[in-house]
Order: structure tokens, then sequence, then C-alpha cells
């Protein structure tokens, strides 16, 4: 039996990984926003909710960000 190679994400492909991760928590985050917001519209738990929400959207903007820093980098190196 053969030895197979196994690739982990480094660099650009990484952030991408990262970034999809994050979008599915972001999704994960938004789906139970609405859930709260039918129940109890006035819940103090759907502001801890949104402020978590808001945080991964800082998070995947800083990762889009470093991805777009580093591209034009390499562009600009050639």
């Amino acid at each position: 039996m053969r030895a197979q190679r196994v690739w982990e994400p480094v660099g650009p492909t990484k952030n991408i990984a990262e970034i999809d991760h994050l979008h599915q928590q972001l999704a994960a985050f938004n789906a139970r926003i609405e859930e709260l917001e039918k129940q109890h519209p006035d819940g103090t738990k759907i502001d801890a909710l949104k402020a978590g929400a808001l945080l991964l959207s800082r998070q995947i903007d800083e990762l889009r960000c470093s991805r777009a820093a580093e591209d034009l980098k390499d562009l600009l190196a050639r």
C-alpha cells in the first residue's frame, strides 16, 4: 500500500478555509437570533448573539483584508 501525502492549507488556501468556517458560524448565529427574536423580541440573549455575530463579521473582514494585502504584495513583487 502506497503512502499518500496529506496537504494542509497554507497561506491563502488556509484563509479561505478559515473564512468559510467563520461564515458557517455566522450563519448559525443569525439563525439563532431569528429564532430568539420570534420567541422573545426583547430578550437580552439576542443582544449577546448580535455582538458575537459582529465579532465574527469583523474577523472575516480582517482575514479578507490580509489576504488581499498578500495578493497585492505578490503582484507588486513581480
